[in-house]
């Protein structure tokens, strides 16, 4: 048996979302700091500039996090590779090479609680079932999530995707039912959700943070031709196409 003070129950702790083995703590003033850095913290609470931590209660679900993103855990808590054989090992290691994230994601298990870092980002939890079962993202977003899902490196559609663009070949994309925990720069409030139905999205920019498995992402240019596009000033553009959601940031 354990018990934790001083963290729920603290005035200055706000939990802002909660969702399957996941709840997202905030902390409404940055408490622990000096006469030369109070202005810059008062400052910082009033923009929303503030730190936030992802709770796992491990005895909902297994959870996978980002490797190094443990803070600290309590109960009958344990950290395994989450690796299942040699097989498993190598395609792990071919995914993280491709898609720049980290090759082993340790897998927590047991009955207990698991905290990770505090971090300034804004944290989304995202339920695959509101995305067919299947979601693609940027780079640099994914925390944490249910092990139950399934990762795999998505290539895009073709090379001028990752050329022309100046993207990456490939991007991580996280499958079956469950929740993901990403580390988004915008809050929820700004992101832009739009829905297409056998439609096409173009973007001028990586703006996107995050897409459906089910949309065929490539680089166009913005014109039919060479010259259309110098005209519109825009040049590339990325292009989603077919049927699904995408998240869009204003900025990045």
């Amino acid at each position: 048996m354990y018990q934790i003070k001083n963290f729920f129950d603290n005035d200055d702790v706000k939990v802002i979302d909660s969702m399957g083995a996941f709840s997202v703590v905030e902390y409404q003033k940055d408490l622990s700091v000096m006469p030369q850095t109070a202005m810059a913290a008062y400052y910082c609470s009033q923009m929303n500039v503030r730190k936030r931590q992802v709770v796992c209660d491990v005895s909902k679900s297994n959870v996978t996090v980002q490797a190094g993103a443990m803070h600290w855990m309590v109960g009958d808590v344990k950290a395994t590779t989450g690796l299942k054989g040699v097989g498993d090992f190598f395609g792990k290691t071919m995914r993280g090479s491709v898609t720049g994230e980290s090759a082993i994601k340790p897998e927590y298990t047991g009955d207990g609680t698991l905290v990770l870092e505090p971090t300034y980002k804004y944290i989304l939890l995202v339920d695959l079932k509101d995305w067919n079962g299947s979601i693609v993202l940027d780079d640099g977003l994914f925390l944490a999530c249910e092990s139950t899902l399934k990762h795999k490196a998505v290539m895009r559609s073709n090379l001028s995707s990752a050329v022309a663009g100046n993207e990456g070949l490939f991007n991580l994309g996280i499958q079956g039912n469950g929740i993901v925990c990403l580390e988004s720069p915008c809050p929820r409030e700004e992101l832009i959700e739009i829905t297409l139905d056998n439609d096409v999205l173009k973007v001028d920019g990586n703006f996107a943070i995050a897409w459906s498995g089910s949309l065929n992402f490539t680089v166009e240019r913005s014109g039919k031709s060479l010259i259309g596009s110098a005209a519109s000033g825009e040049g590339l553009v990325n292009v989603y196409r077919g049927t699904g959601k995408v998240l869009l940031a204003p900025v990045r």
